[in-house]
């Protein structure tokens, strides 16, 4: 075999060691997910929180906790969602240090907007119900305390 031959070879993604191909698919999806997301006017940071704030969290430290990120992070987050009108933050009348996260029209309309997005966006996969329980296995197991 020739020299090209070998190198082109090397190069096809299904001669790839398991841990490549999941880093490239990984970072071809998320560029993809990202400029999706950006021509909607949000951030993946941003679906994040509108996410967990329908789904009933309401404030800022438990969205930090939950998204697993820093509480200044999130605090920038909810900084931009609020200047754009998607969440608004209230003082919460219990507890003045603390603020009540919501949704607004705006970002419910926001969030709506990108349902299906992901049919769009990802390429076909022969399963999908297998790639998403791969994927959840592997998320579930890097999470603290494992499963």
């Amino acid at each position: 075999m020739t020299r090209d031959a070998v190198e082109a070879e090397v190069h096809r993604p299904e001669n790839w060691p398991l841990g490549r191909l999941l880093g490239a698919a990984s970072r071809a999806v998320e560029r993809a997910w990202a400029d999706a997301l950006e021509a909607r006017g949000l951030t993946h940071a941003g679906l994040i929180v509108l996410h967990l704030l329908e789904n009933g969290v309401s404030s800022q430290a438990d969205l930090a906790r939950i998204a697993q990120v820093e509480a200044q992070t999130m605090s920038r987050t909810v900084d931009r969602l609020e200047r754009e009108g998607l969440v608004t933050r209230t003082p919460d009348p219990r507890d003045r240090r603390r603020h009540v996260l919501a949704v607004t029209p705006a970002g419910r309309d926001a969030f709506a907007g990108v349902s299906g997005l992901e049919d769009e966006v990802f390429p076909e996969v022969d399963d999908r119900d297998a790639l998403r329980r791969a994927l959840i296995q592997i998320v579930a197991e890097s999470l603290p305390g494992g499963r």
